[in-house]
């Protein structure tokens, strides 16, 4: 019997992949690492591989708690990965507030997602990325929801990454927003501690309610001025859930002018169109404009500020004239 030649691998088979770790890379849990590097690949498939051994580093096993060190060489086995997008990421810059070699801050407009995903095919991230090709890090420090406009911290360095993440869970850092209510705001001073709870409605949308076994969380509203139907609120937050700011309020009886989830619907709608007594606001009122924390290699404290942005001023003096 003739022998037949062993058949080459197809261009798409998983291959066995060698990848050295970087200064960016060192740092990080090797289980995060894998799940961010195997795109598409269920977390317990990547689990799994780890456990079994087929994960190497320095041709040694590792378990998943291993923090990765820069030159150590990774063996991932063959594993299927989700197909890479054809689709062009559009290269984009913002406004920037400050940058140096371990941080970007950039002042992000209202209606641009931070991040792809949940039906938006890129955001923030994914454009700056293809607008510096170059970087070798740049990853976010934290979220704002799509309609937030304001200060959004991006690291260029993993070390600085987290170095400002143990700040925000000690409650090192801290965020101010500016938001209009609608209704009668009384107290100069107000802390709401309403304990929140994340849930996905029918349709896979994700929202927060107020709820006993939610959690712990904390926002002390300032009153900034006050107009005949609204109020202008500084919220500063004692601790960082998803929509908080926006369900203190709205559970307050104080809806975010502009709110399309928690808000008032007939109100938002009322104040598309512009009136004999006030201009037109056509997005959410709610707006990032102070961070404080520590800088992660100078070790000196930072405050950096966004101004309200032209449709929030513009609204805000038509409501005084």
């Amino acid at each position: 019997m003739q022998n037949m030649p062993p058949q080459e691998p197809s261009a798409s088979a998983p291959r066995v992949q060698l990848l050295t770790i970087s200064e960016e890379e060192a740092g990080q849990r090797i289980d995060n690492f894998l799940l961010r590097i195997c795109k598409g690949v269920p977390k317990s498939h990547v689990y799994r591989v780890l456990r079994s051994g087929e994960v190497r580093v320095n041709k040694g096993r590792v378990d998943q708690l291993y923090r990765l060190v820069e030159g150590d060489v990774v063996r991932i086995p063959p594993i299927r990965m989700a197909e890479q997008s054809t689709q062009v990421v559009p290269k984009l810059e913002f406004p920037v507030l400050f940058e140096d070699n371990y941080l970007l801050i950039i002042d992000k407009p209202a209606g641009v997602a931070v991040h792809g995903g949940s039906g938006v095919s890129y955001g923030v991230i994914e454009q700056l990325r293809a607008s510096r090709p170059d970087a070798k890090f740049l990853e976010l420090v934290h979220r704002l929801d799509r309609e937030t406009s304001g200060i959004l911290l991006i690291a260029k360095k993993r070390t600085a990454l987290t170095n400002l993440h143990e700040q925000m869970r000690d409650g090192l850092t801290d965020k101010r927003y500016y938001t209009l209510v609608s209704g009668d705001w009384k107290n100069a001073r107000q802390h709401v501690k309403l304990p929140l709870h994340k849930y996905t409605t029918g349709d896979g949308e994700r929202r927060v309610r107020v709820q006993a076994d939610g959690m712990a969380s904390h926002t002390i509203f300032t009153l900034k001025k006050k107009f005949k139907e609204f109020a202008l609120l500084e919220a500063e937050l004692k601790t960082g859930r998803t929509h908080q700011i926006r369900v203190h309020l709205s559970a307050s009886g104080f809806a975010i002018a502009g709110d399309d989830k928690y808000g008032d619907f007939p109100l938002n709608k009322a104040l598309q169109k512009a009136t004999a007594t006030r201009g037109a606001l056509k997005r959410m009122f709610l707006h990032a404009h102070q961070i404080t924390f520590t800088h992660p290699e100078t070790g000196k404290q930072m405050t950096v500020n966004a101004r309200l942005p032209e449709e929030c001023e513009h609204f805000l003096r038509s409501l005084e004239a």
